[in-house]
């Protein structure tokens, strides 16, 4: 723990490293209650930093260490006295006598007291690392920055019967047993790379094993080690992995490099996964799935981290970010790349929604509140904050504008050249942008603001249609709020794609003042301007335009339709994307409405047009049930208090469990009949991890939802037999969730009950059981999450635990999370406060509900700043919450 105030760190005060280290020898002792790390780093003075010095003017080497125990040092093979080096909590300092030289050093780690997981730790009796970002200095003293990157050799010693699997970097070279009972693997990774890409596993594992051949022949060894009760979940991580190597040889033309890829599950990890080089160490959440514990959702999750740590060989691995302020240009990019990959597995333009609503929910309030930070941010105090919403979700947005402005081809043109360019490098957003633009001959430069300027754009906009002349004018006027350090913002570079469709919904030819003719049905504007105007002529009546198509930029957008022109373009736009924003956008409307009404003491009325406009989709057999599904799903309470200026949490959820109930009073009939077909088809069929199957299950799943609002015997009778006679965790949690929800206490809690026994012994199912209660909005949700705290599957120690309970009441349970009374701020203000000791980084991503104050009224503002005021006061704050709590309480 950290008792001083955290410094800045600022991207302006890059410096090249003094030194790099061109060869890591590691060798690892492990044993039950310490672990001996012995290191040889084979060093030189960096060309880069030592301009217009002489020779002999070398600077002292200053190496990252925290939480190590030194127990030897040499310089050259020679054993350093004390007073030949200066060692601090965090650094170690000493002074090389010539530009080339080795470092000898032995020290002592307590892997099984690492509640943080970094660096290395013990998860379920498995030693493993995560050394991203800075977790290495917690192995060994080294220069851990991404821009030093080093070859890998590395030796793992231990006991054979407790740790029979020994794992690392690269390619293995050579084993051996010792005679005390211990063996031993040595691991080496010939592509150099930075210490962040650092793993190492030991444990008792069973693997499943498989292979590709590469386009180029090589056959390549394909490995998931996890423990033996998970042996039987692999197979859909391994048919994902190899989809991702197919698409990766295709879509961007990248190869693997190695002779083996392996993935490990592990229980107890701060993120998702990992992408080391060669070694992929997951989260089991993201890699064990099979029908009968893991939903539909759960597979989708696994194949998309599978694909998108894959990726990361190339962007990421193989090209580096030269520091963590350029975290997107790995984290952006490669999001973008698995975002595609799924799209062209599943539905694109469900895959495109879904994107889309998680962006506007979550990212959008990251936007507006205290921690808004540009995708490239320009200072930090503790790095771990910044693998945030901006950096990977909105630098994922950043990258596809990209490849809107170039075209597929330019943008493979671009990739390529950015990969050839610079392989094996440590480089910026910068030199992505520059590939971009001299493969494709285009300038750039007001684009990359993208990168430096934080908050979400606006763009509104209006339109006028002069019929005697046939044009039609729209006009733009883009804006972005201020946020915190950057009060004024410059226009972006937005593009819009945009169709013109007549009274039939046929889309127009496009053609603008100026051209010779008309350029396609569908086009890309590129506004560049804080106002701007294009005009549109040959128009014989005036156009009700599609904007935004595909959510081509990540803004909010503001154009003036009416609830009739909505519902025109739920039915007609061919844009699958716009469909389903039209939906929303009247969806809104109708809620916004039902909101006042609440507020100001009136009786609820539904705008009888949301319930015909769903009624049609009901009645469209040849619509992608998927889509249905998609457009059925209301505007969430979390997206309509982004949305609010000041949100009324209590008027939100009442005008959205009206609407909802009103519909299903008005369509019962219709949702009746489709659940009944969906879920007679789930009985006949095996589970099949496709999208055919995933939409059949997901639009028979929303129909339950509303069928359970009526509270009829039939539909209970048949929520009952979906949760007990399920052959998938999808259509049984589902089941399970409306259940929790409704008011029929005996068979709640007898589902509950029977759950719990049937899947105690499954960590990853358990954390679903949590998860619908915690979410459940019904009275008393914080005593039972308090309750459940008690639990004997429950502990604070696993982040995934933590994540189901308490951060799925914080962050879904807005009824829950803010009670009048603010006890659901004192709630999570302890849990910070305990869990800053434990884990850092899992305590200041808890935090972010209480961030968001400025979205309330004054009493709940009073209460929420309160809850940070009493964590900022309760002692030795990490780094990771002090930035935080302190970023959230400057007004």
């Amino acid at each position: 723990m950290r008792t001083e105030q955290p410094k800045m760190i600022y991207l302006k005060d890059y410096q090249a490293p003094d030194y790099l280290i061109d060869e890591t020898h590691l060798t690892f002792e492990l044993f039950e209650d310490q672990t001996l790390v012995h290191a040889q780093l084979v060093m030189r003075r960096n060309p880069a930093a030592s301009s217009g010095l002489s020779p002999a003017s070398l600077p002292p080497l200053m190496l990252d260490g925290q939480e190590l125990e030194l127990l030897s040092l040499a310089l050259d093979d020679r054993e350093l006295s004390t007073g030949e080096y200066q060692l601090t909590d965090s650094h170690l300092t000493l002074q090389p006598s010539a530009a080339n030289f080795v470092i000898d050093s032995s020290v002592r780690i307590n892997p099984q007291s690492n509640t943080a997981l970094e660096g290395l730790y013990k998860s379920s009796g498995m030693f493993c690392t995560q050394c991203e970002a800075e977790g290495f200095r917690k192995i060994t003293y080294y220069l851990d920055r991404p821009d030093v990157m080093s070859t890998f050799t590395t030796t793992l010693s231990a006991p054979q019967h407790d740790y029979p699997i020994l794992l690392s970097n690269g390619n293995p070279i050579a084993s051996g047993s010792e005679d005390d009972g211990r063996h031993w693997a040595t691991w080496e990774d010939p592509f150099k790379k930075p210490a962040y890409l650092f793993a190492l596993v030991a444990g008792d594992l069973w693997c499943v094993e498989d292979s590709f051949t590469t386009m180029n022949n090589r056959d390549v060894a394909l490995r998931i080690y996890v423990e033996p009760e998970n042996i039987d979940k692999c197979q859909h991580a391994m048919d994902s992995l190899k989809k991702s190597m197919k698409w990766d040889e295709d879509v961007y033309g990248r190869e693997y490099d190695l002779d083996i890829f392996m993935i490990v599950a592990v229980n107890d990890f701060n993120m998702g996964a990992m992408e080391n080089k060669g070694l992929n160490i997951f989260n089991s959440s993201c890699v064990l799935a099979k029908a009968e514990t893991a939903t539909d959702a759960a597979h989708q999750r696994v194949e998309a981290v599978v694909a998108h740590e894959y990726f990361h060989n190339w962007s990421g691995n193989r090209v580096t970010c030269r520091d963590w302020f350029q975290l997107s240009l790995k984290e952006g990019f490669t999001v973008f790349r698995d975002a595609e990959f799924s799209a062209d597995m599943h539905s694109r333009t469900v895959k495109r929604i879904e994107d889309v609503a998680y962006l506007r929910t979550h990212q959008f309030a990251e936007d507006a509140g205290p921690m808004a930070h540009p995708v490239r941010p320009d200072a930090f105090m503790e790095i771990s904050n910044f693998y945030t919403l901006t950096v990977y979700e909105k630098g994922s947005e950043v990258v596809r504008m990209i490849r809107t402005l170039v075209g597929a081809e330019g943008f493979r043109k671009g990739s390529d050249l950015y990969f050839d360019r610079h392989d094996g490098q440590a480089v910026t957003c910068d030199d992505f942008i520059r590939a971009m633009e001299e493969a494709n001959g285009i300038d750039l430069t007001q684009f990359k603001r993208w990168y430096s300027q934080a908050g979400t754009p606006r763009l509104d906009v209006s339109e006028s249609y002069d019929a005697a002349a046939n044009s039609y004018r729209l006009q733009f006027r883009q804006s972005c709020p201020a946020t915190p350090g950057q009060a004024q913002k410059l226009p972006f570079v937005i593009p819009v794609e945009l169709a013109l469709m007549d009274g039939q919904g046929r889309e127009l030819p496009l053609q603008l003042v100026g051209e010779d003719a008309a350029v396609g049905l569908s086009r890309v504007l590129q506004i560049t301007e804080a106002e701007q105007a294009f005009t549109f002529v040959n128009l014989t009546e005036q156009p009700l335009p599609s904007l935004l198509r595909g959510f081509s930029a990540p803004i909010k957008l503001s154009f003036p339709y009416s609830r009739d022109q909505l519902m025109f373009l739920m039915q007609y736009d061919n844009d699958g994307f716009n469909r389903w924003e039209a939906g929303q956008q009247l969806s809104v409307q109708m809620l916004q409405e039902l909101i006042g009404q609440h507020q100001r003491g009136e009786s609820l009325v539904l705008d009888q047009r949301l319930i015909e406009a769903f009624r049609t989709l009901l009645a469209d057999d040849a619509l992608d049930q998927a889509m249905i599904a998609e457009m059925l799903s209301l505007p969430g309470e979390a997206y309509l208090t982004q949305i609010s200026e000041v949100a009324d949490v209590v008027a939100i959820h009442a005008a959205r469990e009206f609407a909802r109930q009103q519909l299903a009073d008005a369509l019962f009939d219709l949702l009746w009949q489709r659940y009944q077909n969906n879920r007679k088809d789930s009985r006949n069929s095996d589970y099949v991890a496709q999208a055919e199957h995933f939409a059949r299950r997901s639009l028979q799943n929303i129909a339950l939802s509303y069928l359970m609002l009526s509270e009829k015997a039939e539909v209970l009778t048949a929520c009952l037999e979906q949760f007990e006679n399920a052959d998938n965790m999808t259509e049984r949690l589902a089941a399970l969730a409306v259940l929790v929800n409704s008011p029929f206490e005996a068979e709640k809690a007898a589902a509950l009950s029977s759950f719990a026994e049937n899947f105690k012994d499954n960590p990853l199912v358990m954390d679903q059981w949590f998860s619908v209660q915690a979410a459940c909005s019904l009275p008393g949700a914080l005593q039972r999450v308090e309750q459940l705290m008690q639990h004997p599957a429950f502990t604070l120690k696993n982040p995934n635990k933590i994540r189901a309970l308490i951060g799925a009441f914080a962050e879904q349970n807005l009824q829950g999370f803010h009670q009048a009374d603010g006890s659901g701020y004192r709630f999570l203000a302890d849990q910070v406060i305990t869990l800053n000791a434990l884990n850092p980084q899992i305590a200041a991503r808890l935090l972010a509900p209480l961030t968001r104050w400025a979205k309330y009224a004054s009493a709940r503002q009073a209460q929420m700043k309160a809850e940070l005021q009493r964590i900022l006061a309760s002692g030795e704050l990490s780094s990771d919450v002090y930035e935080v709590v302190s970023k959230s309480l400057v007004d």
